[in-house]
């Protein structure tokens, strides 16, 4: 009897919160959509790998387990990620050498959307024709044009990106890619034909869920999808710093040009 009770109060829970997550409705903005504004985070491992994967040693041996790799149960939806057989080598070699080739290592634009579930905060900022999306990570920033609608200019880091409401959920679809940017730190990239379509969906009044569909018929058989919860900063001090990476890597990148003293 006791356990049947259990299993009752644990059904009638998770449909409460089940109901209660369907039913949320958004405080709104001056224009009477929901409004996102905040300071958001992820906490996932996903920065590390968006698939599944236990824990293994990290890039640089001399840093020991402060460069471990987390393990995560992975956000990606339906398996492994479809890719064709030349991509898939591709990420194998990526990832073989991903300490002198990834991009976060040289500072370089995060992309979408690595950029989403970096190990940093960033702002939404909203208004009726365009929301902004700030970054901390690399001082990235993102404009949503929510009224006026255009094809990228020309292919960029971090796409452009067109917004529109379906009931409470922002829909962001971003083309015009460049080929630069992984999806993470194990080498999971794309092509200059990513199309990425985001879904965010305040479930709470401090949590959002975020749903991409990626799609690239250069690199991928099919399209595939990721989704994971982001966080509300709830410090009263909450704020986006400044975290200015380009200055860490200019010994890296640059140090041997450097002129050398005459002997």
């Amino acid at each position: 009897m006791k356990r049947i009770l259990v299993t009752c109060f644990f059904v009638l829970t998770t449909i409460s919160a089940q109901a209660q997550t369907q039913t949320y409705r958004a405080p709104r903005a001056s224009d009477g959509k929901p409004n996102l504004s905040g300071i958001w985070q992820a906490l996932s491992e996903a920065y590390w790998d968006i698939e599944g994967h236990a824990a293994s040693p990290g890039r640089v041996l001399q840093l020991g387990a402060s460069d471990a790799v987390i393990p995560g149960p992975g956000v990606v939806e339906g398996g492994p990620l479809p890719y064709l057989p030349e991509a898939a080598a591709k990420k194998k070699q990526n990832f073989e050498n991903r300490l002198t080739l990834d991009p976060e290592i040289k500072c370089y634009l995060p992309g979408v959307p690595r950029a989403t579930y970096m190990p940093q905060p960033f702002q939404i900022v909203q208004s009726a024709q365009h929301i902004m999306i700030l970054h901390q990570y690399a001082r990235a920033v993102r404009t949503i044009y929510m009224t006026d609608h255009k094809e990228a200019p020309a292919d960029s880091w971090m796409g452009w990106s067109n917004g529109h409401w379906e009931g409470e959920t922002l829909v962001v679809d971003t083309t015009g890619f460049n080929d630069l940017s992984w999806f993470d730190r194990a080498g999971n990239f794309h092509s200059d034909a990513l199309h990425v379509v985001e879904r965010f969906t305040a479930t709470g009044p401090d949590h959002l869920n975020y749903e991409v569909t990626i799609e690239d018929p250069k690199v991928f058989s099919r399209p595939w999808k990721m989704s994971m919860p982001l966080y509300r900063r709830k410090e009263k001090n909450a704020q986006i710093m400044e975290f200015r990476c380009v200055e860490f890597v200019e010994e890296l990148m640059y140090g041997h040009l450097k002129k050398q003293p005459a002997k």
